[in-house]
């Protein structure tokens, strides 16, 4: 070790007159110093244990003695029986297996008793070292094929650059593998070379770093497959078994609280209730061709098919952000992870910026093979979308209670009317943004900050609107016209121009309850705020009206 039993006996000495007295402990060193590691800045890491009944923290405290950093850590001996406890019965499925207990045990395991001999002896014979390492072998193992797996995937889709890095992380799990099953437990890949010396396979130590300094050039897909079919070798050369340059045997399966929503011609997919992605053209074109249960290249075969240039790259990015899963024959699914890093799992990707969000026939996208995060929580986008919707059948109702007014000359009702509308209207355009819930009516001309600065000649010609009087049929002509371009105007604004006339024949009438009913689906579906208590018999009634679905 880097320091000697008599600098270690006075740096803990120093270090426990730091911390309150009236414990009898014991003292292992443990970590890289411990391991036979280090180096002028390692931390010198010292586990206190005590027999006590109490948890003691888990967090350590940090101390400066002597030009030092001393961390300490204390447990107690029916925490550190826990823990050894639970490595053992996790053994049998060692992907299950978390990381940090694994390196508290490992540190526990290997460190080097300073005080207590007798306590420390008696907590690690709970599990026995040979034990601990066939474990940890077999967790790191397990680590290197589901990495592999995921590198050939990544081949498959033409994501070879990525393919790389992942048969890179692929093949130093399996050396951590095959050097655990040597004594090598130590769970930080930063000391690898070391550990790969005192394993004395010099053999086995160059081939991996000629591996890992290959550098193939970057988006040579033939460059990417001789890398990884060469780590594939190699893992299987030192035992590693499960992998091999097979895509086949990859599967594309659902992913459990995954749910698909077409609006239009917009695909909508939901991912666990709360987060909703929009499709491009292209990634709804991919998304379904999808058949679920079959081999990735049949997959993708499928998905090329459809006319989308290049799909392999899409199918990537629903695997990336969790909406599909791949799952290895006889493997069950492939979770690539990798150590110190940050936890396996889909990628939330930064909300869409595309504006105004929604449109009646479905939520904005950047680009035709978007896959676009909607910045607002599952259940606020479709209230939102199922009030725009509503807004809308509301400005042709009164709209066409205006007309009526003004054929008999009732001036102060085509007044109201006209107001109704262009509330209406202003609501539609706030839902368009994702504003939910909405702000009263009389507020919503004052409230047209909260959108972005192109909204800001609606807002005027709404003002205008809104104070607008009738006392004559030529009064009444011009607020027609100037109401229709206004409505015009927002409805360009949030994708709403095509909304059927609803009242006009009972085929306008049926194309806005199907719109109306596609969005209903949804909020059901997420148990979002409906705009009307009526809706409930339109979900019933599968989109058709009560009395027709008798």
């Amino acid at each position: 070790m880097i320091l000697t039993e008599e600098q270690l006996q006075d740096l803990l000495d120093k270090s426990l007159a730091e911390l309150p007295h009236g414990t009898e402990w014991a003292v292992t060193l443990e970590g890289s110093i411990a391991e036979g590691f280090g180096n002028p800045s390692s931390d010198v890491d010292f586990l206190l244990v005590g027999r006590r009944d109490d948890d003691l923290p888990t967090m350590p405290s940090l101390l400066f003695v002597d030009g030092h950093r001393v961390e300490i850590r204390t447990r107690s001996v029916r925490q550190l029986a826990d823990q050894l406890r639970a490595v053992e019965r996790g053994a049998r499925r060692p992907g299950r297996l978390s990381e940090d207990l694994l390196n508290r045990c490992q540190r526990l395991l290997h460190g080097h008793p300073l005080r207590g001999h007798a306590l420390l002896e008696e907590v690690r014979a709970l599990l026995p070292v040979e034990r601990f390492r066939r474990i940890m072998a077999d967790w790191w193992a397990h680590r290197a094929r589901q990495s592999l797996r995921h590198a050939t995937a990544l081949l498959c889709l033409g994501e070879s650059d990525e393919a790389v890095d992942w048969a890179r992380a692929g093949l130093l799990q399996t050396v951590k593998s095959w050097a655990a099953d040597r004594g090598e437990t130590y769970l930080e890949p930063k000391w690898l070379s070391l550990q790969l010396d005192r394993a004395g396979r010099t053999d086995v130590r160059d081939r991996y770093w000629e591996l890992e300094a290959a550098d193939p050039a970057a988006g040579d897909p033939g460059a990417a497959r001789d890398h990884v079919t060469a780590c594939l070798a190699f893992a299987g050369e030192l035992g590693l078994t499960g992998v091999s340059r097979r895509p086949e045997r990859l599967t594309v399966e659902r992913v459990a609280g995954v749910t698909t929503w077409q609006t239009g011609e917009r695909v909508h997919v939901i991912r666990g209730r709360r987060e909703v992605f929009a499709l491009g053209d292209d990634a709804g074109a991919v998304w379904r061709s999808l058949v679920l249960g079959r081999p990735l290249p049949r997959v993708l075969e499928t998905a090329a098919d459809t006319g989308v240039a290049d799909p392999g790259p899409l199918l990537a990015a629903f695997l990336r952000h969790g909406l599909i899963r791949l799952a290895w024959k006889g493997g069950g699914t492939v979770t690539p992870s990798l150590p110190l890093a940050a936890p396996p799992g889909p990628v939330t990707p930064p909300p869409s910026t595309a504006q105004p969000l929604l449109s009646v026939r479905g939520a904005a996208v950047t680009g035709p093979r978007a896959v676009d995060l909607i910045p607002l929580p599952a259940d606020r986008f479709a209230a939102a979308a199922m009030a725009l919707v509503w807004a809308n059948v509301v400005v042709e109702n009164a709209v066409e209670d205006l007309t009526g007014a003004l054929r008999r000359e009732q001036w102060r009702v085509a007044e109201l009317t006209a107001r109704r509308a262009v509330q209406a209207a202003l609501r539609g355009l706030f839902s368009a943004h994702g504003v939910h819930p909405l702000p009263a009516d009389p507020d919503l001309v004052r409230r047209l900050d909260l959108l972005p600065p192109a909204t800001r000649p609606i807002g005027r010609r709404a003002g205008e609107l809104l104070r607008r009087t009738v006392d004559s049929a030529a009064d009444g002509e011009a607020l027609f016209t100037e109401l229709r371009a206004c409505i015009a105007l927002v409805r360009t604004t949030m994708g709403a121009g095509s909304f059927p006339l609803s009242f006009e024949s009972a085929d306008t009438w049926r194309a806005t309850l199907q719109l109306g009913y596609d969005w209903l689906r949804i909020g059901a579906h997420l148990d979002a705020e409906l705009p009307i208590e009526e809706a409930r018999d339109l979900l019933a009634g599968n989109g058709a009206e009560p009395h027709r679905a008798l």
